[in-house]
């Protein structure tokens, strides 16, 4: 028996319905993120006393870097899911970047938009 090259085009339907649906997911709390940032909420504190709004000033700016970072970390998943869709389409998709071989579905059922096996991920940290 021959190892497998490639997940076959049903199992990459399987692959492509779990991103598709994290992807949605990753995008509903992208553009809530954004929204929080921009003040379009309606949560704001701009309208209170000036004694308030300086005593939360600081945790305010130290939210809004924390926002900021979670933004830009959603932002990146949402381009490595992206990127995964793309692979699907190519049939490359679950391929391990370095070995050539397959990266096991538990381990994209976890993480789809992974490019390394667990193994692989393991020895570049070495």
């Amino acid at each position: 028996m021959t190892d497998k090259t490639r997940y076959s085009d049903e199992e990459l339907e399987e692959f492509k319905s779990i991103i598709n649906e994290k992807l949605a997911l990753a995008k509903r709390d992208y553009d809530q993120m954004m929204r929080v940032l921009m003040n379009q909420d309606g949560n704001d504190v701009d309208d209170t006393s000036p004694t308030y709004k300086i005593l939360e000033e600081g945790s305010a700016t130290q939210s809004k870097e924390e926002l900021i970072q979670l933004a830009s970390r959603q932002q990146k998943f949402i381009n490595g899911l992206e990127a995964a869709l793309v692979r699907i389409k190519n049939k490359t998709y679950g391929i391990d970047r370095i070995t050539g071989k397959l990266i096991a579905k538990e381990r994209l059922r976890a993480v789809p938009h992974a490019t390394l096996s667990v193994e692989s991920k393991q020895n570049r940290k070495k």
